[in-house]
């Protein structure tokens, strides 16, 4: 029985030659049918959809901090690179939600994936991490995703580290690979903390510099109360002139608290560093969304707006964005970096006004058609919008 293809063919100039030849290749040629799915499968080996992951191993950093361990359910985790981050996904009190954590192991060894989790002021998910999970606990997860790691092609062989908080810990992946493989590779790292005791990784960083020659690790407390022999003060341009000495042929990169990393990157123009010299994770909104430059002076954080998906409505508050109110009514939303730079979490503003920190990385069709990324939209007015 002939198919619709056949007889097209067989009707053009020469085609039942081109039908015979058909015919031949099946017999001889090769069964092209075999790489069916062959894409497909390649790229979920490299990059799956989603990682069904359980925890091995639970340490704590020091009394604010843990590391977490997982291993695949499946035996197989994909490879990333040294300042990349899983997005990981729990539910809390019957919410689904999900929290961004750089991985803090090594990209050499793919046996297990580490995060290191910070507590921080009424956090949600860092607080249910910290105090509850254990071994043998599932999670889901993202494949690692992020833009924040060094290129040994295009950066500099000297990398600068400038680091606050929990900020510290892409740093973390970066100096393992860095020292552990032999890479031909200088680091400094500059880690900004309140004292010593609360440092994430402090000592060990403090062992690593004194076992590679091509490290050099430099906290500064800002707790002047404290008595030690580290740095004092802040990450400013003294600060960094003093310890890197020559800024030439440097490559530096920032993470931390958005307060943190905006009085650094003010420090590096201060010392003429290049733009192109500058590497910058985005990070989540200050906690308190009102503090944040440009917010409404006469909303105070505690104000509730009506927001309308479909045909529901359901509360969204003025402190939250609209990811956590979708979240908190068991709307699911695709996302991934919950920091305004991946965009899968974006939705359609079709009535209403919303607030956006700076850094948010809107691009210019969304910005022409309507579109917010939820994850950084904070309601100001009631609001309709469509996922």
């Amino acid at each position: 029985m002939k198919t619709i293809k056949d007889t097209l063919i067989g009707t053009m100039k020469n085609g039942k030659n081109v039908l015979n030849q058909i015919e031949v290749s099946k017999i001889v040629g090769p069964d092209f049918s075999l790489d069916i799915g062959v894409t497909e499968r390649t790229i979920n080996q490299i990059s799956p959809k989603k990682l069904d992951l359980v925890v091995i191993d639970v340490e704590m950093v020091n009394s604010e901090a843990r590391t977490i361990r997982f291993a695949s359910k499946n035996g197989y985790l994909p490879p990333f690179e040294a300042g990349q981050y899983l997005n990981v996904f729990t539910e809390i009190d019957g919410v689904r939600t999900s929290r961004p954590y750089s991985l803090s192991s090594s990209p050499k060894q793919r046996g297990f994936y580490e995060i290191t989790v910070a507590k921080i002021p009424t956090g949600f998910v860092s607080d249910f991490i910290i105090d509850k999970v254990k071994v043998g606990d599932e999670f889901e997860a993202s494949s690692p995703a992020g833009v924040f790691h060094y290129n040994p092609v295009s950066h500099h062989k000297h990398s600068v580290f400038l680091a606050g908080g929990s900020g510290v810990t892409p740093f973390m992946s970066m100096t393992k690979e860095i020292l552990e493989s032999g890479l031909d590779r200088v680091v400094t790292l500059i880690y900004g903390m309140r004292n010593e005791t609360i440092g994430i990784f402090h000592k060990e960083f403090t062992a690593l510099a004194k076992k590679y020659p091509n490290f050099n690790y430099v906290p500064v407390i800002s707790d002047e109360t404290v008595t030690t022999d580290a740095r004092k003060g802040f990450i400013d341009s003294t600060c960094i002139k003093e310890v890197v000495g020559s800024i030439e042929n440097k490559t530096f990169y920032l993470c931390g608290p958005q307060i943190m990393t905006d009085f650094c990157k003010k420090a590096l123009v201060e010392l003429n560093i290049k733009e192109k010299d500058i590497r910058r994770e985005m990070f989540a909104s200050a906690q308190n969304i009102c503090k944040e430059v440009g917010y409404p002076t006469e909303l105070n954080g505690t104000e509730v707006f009506k927001l309308t998906v479909g045909n529901k409505v359901i509360d969204a508050k003025s402190n939250e964005s609209l990811l956590v109110a979708l979240e908190r009514s068991g709307i699911r939303v695709n996302v991934c970096c919950r920091s305004g730079e991946c965009s899968l979490c974006k939705v359609k503003l079709v009535a209403g006004k919303v607030f956006m920190p700076r850094g948010v990385m809107l691009r210019h069709a969304d910005e022409v058609f309507g579109y917010v990324h939820s994850c950084r939209a904070f309601p100001i007015t009631d609001l309709e919008i469509i996922l």
